[in-house]
């Protein structure tokens, strides 16, 4: 059952909006297809487009010139992913106020992975945040951000139990957070049970579902079995016998996702955050189901 109080009537329900994630090129190659997704995603008009952070900080140069072109160039409203991990407090501070100075009004603030990576145990740096709410409490002492944080439907891979991953939200919405953008989920029912709980704890901040089309059926997999979320028998079965049938790969990848963006609207959702790998077509075809059209002023911004 939808919780009331994020369940709005049909007659009441509000424009659906949306929001991208993209990650900082590596290449000259992949900073065109970046560029490229941009340039073909601008028009629908995001509510923000996010741009992630590496582990250990690593793309951090990347993310900063990329989100400050996006300040610089084009008419959209970017949030810079920041994490804890292999920094001090005053290392944090200097780039959450570079931010600030390049423009940038949002920030996404996570603890970020291990620096050993995935699977290894977290410890915080010495002299750095700690956790998550304890960068966001950071980020608003600093400036007048938006900050969005992490929720996990499934809970996070490394919290002993949901309650206990609820807990952190709660930390991180009394530190200032303002909504909160989950992981990635395939069965959609997990993440309105969910929801039951996050209203049962007095959380009341937007929770907006982190949509994950399929582009590649193996990757995602393996993405999902890294980051603790599940992945249904019936979607494996869908794209099963497609691994190098592409065309056809394609058509069940946006069946899929279409099914699952319209069964979430059908039942009361209206915002969604699409991690789009940096690809444009099969994200820009959801929302064109969604009932999103371009904007060509904002498609000429971008491609000036």
């Amino acid at each position: 059952m939808y919780p009331t109080a994020f369940r709005p009537s049909r007659e009441s329900r509000r424009p659906i909006r949306v929001s991208f994630e993209f990650f900082p090129p590596k290449t000259p190659e992949m900073d065109t297809t970046l560029w490229s997704s941009i340039e073909r995603l601008a028009p629908l008009g995001p509510s923000f487009v996010s741009v992630t952070y590496g582990a250990g900080g690593s793309t951090r140069e990347r993310t900063h010139n990329t989100v400050s072109r996006l300040v610089r160039e084009t008419d959209l409203k970017p949030a810079a992913h920041l994490t804890c991990v292999a920094a001090t407090k005053g290392e944090v501070d200097d780039v959450v106020r570079a931010y600030h100075e390049a423009g940038v009004r949002h920030i996404v603030a996570l603890r970020g992975d291990p620096a050993e990576g995935v699977g290894t145990a977290y410890t915080a740096h010495p002299g750095g945040y700690e956790r998550s709410c304890d960068l966001v409490a950071g980020i608003k002492r600093i400036g007048d951000f938006e900050v969005s944080v992490s929720a996990y439907p499934e809970r996070h891979p490394e919290a002993g139990s949901l309650d206990q991953d609820l807990d952190a939200l709660k930390a991180k919405v009394e530190c200032g957070a303002d909504r909160a953008i989950t992981q990635f989920f395939f069965d959609n029912d997990l993440f309105f049970r969910y929801l039951d709980r996050v209203q049962s704890r007095g959380i009341d901040i937007p929770i907006i579902p982190g949509i994950l089309p399929v582009q590649n059926f193996k990757q995602a997999a393996n993405f999902a079995r890294r980051t603790g979320a599940s992945v249904p028998d019936w979607l494996a079965a869908r794209f099963e016998g497609l691994e190098d049938d592409v065309a056809t790969r394609k058509l069940v990848a946006a069946a899929v996702a279409a099914e699952q963006v319209l069964d979430l609207v059908d039942r009361g959702i209206t915002d969604f955050h699409f991690y789009t790998m940096n690809r444009a077509d099969l994200v820009y075809a959801i929302c064109h189901l969604l009932g999103l059209r371009a904007a060509p002023a904002a498609a000429e911004k971008v491609a000036a």
